[in-house]
């Protein structure tokens, strides 16, 4: 079975780049910019949307509020493990199988460094699906860096991945805030 693929039109990719220049456009405006009515960027947007073309995703712009992205580029036996490891953990922005020797890609965001470098160093090196994992911080970025960040509402007893605040050294030796997932986590943003 092959994957259906939209191909947007002329007006479509109009519309796309005035929803990415202002997402609070009103489709009245649209509609005069590209010389359609209303109704018509309307059926086009949700066409749109309905096929997965455009989203919208509530975000934190990271270069506002001073959080630290790490990039980790993994080389792994593993991919689906590794990913699985990291999936709830509120620090985790997303993770890409990529091409090439180091074959995952994860972002990362934390608001120190030590704590996300104790992140890689007692959860991820030590895998035995990890043959290496390269720890690389974003020091800038040309555009806004908008992510979707998980805010935690209630902390649990254990964080998401498993690890308890007592089993890591990180954490006592002031190498880590903790997960904003217990009520342990020293940190302030989450």
């Amino acid at each position: 079975m092959t994957k259906q693929i939209m191909k947007p039109d002329e007006k479509d990719r109009k519309i796309i780049t005035l929803l990415h220049d202002n997402q609070d456009i009103c489709q009245e405006e649209i509609a005069q910019k590209i010389h359609l009515s209303q109704p018509s960027v309307a059926m086009r947007i949700k066409k749109l949307k309905e096929k997965g073309v455009i989203d919208q995703i509530i975000g934190v712009n990271l270069n506002k509020i001073g959080i630290y992205v790490a990039i980790v580029f993994v080389r792994t036996t593993n991919t689906t493990k590794i990913l699985n490891m990291f999936r709830n953990c509120p620090f985790f922005l997303n993770g890409f199988v990529v091409s090439g020797d180091r074959n995952l890609m994860l972002l990362l965001a934390g608001e120190d460094l030590a704590s996300l470098e104790s992140m890689i160093d007692e959860r991820l090196r030590p895998d035995e699906d990890v043959q290496s994992a390269d720890f690389n911080i974003m020091i800038s970025s040309i555009k806004d860096f908008v992510m979707p960040i998980k805010m935690v509402e209630r902390p649990l007893a254990t964080p998401p991945c498993g690890v308890k605040y007592k089993e890591c050294q990180a954490y006592y030796e002031n190498r880590c805030f903790g997960c904003p997932s217990t009520n342990h986590y020293k940190g302030t943003f989450w």
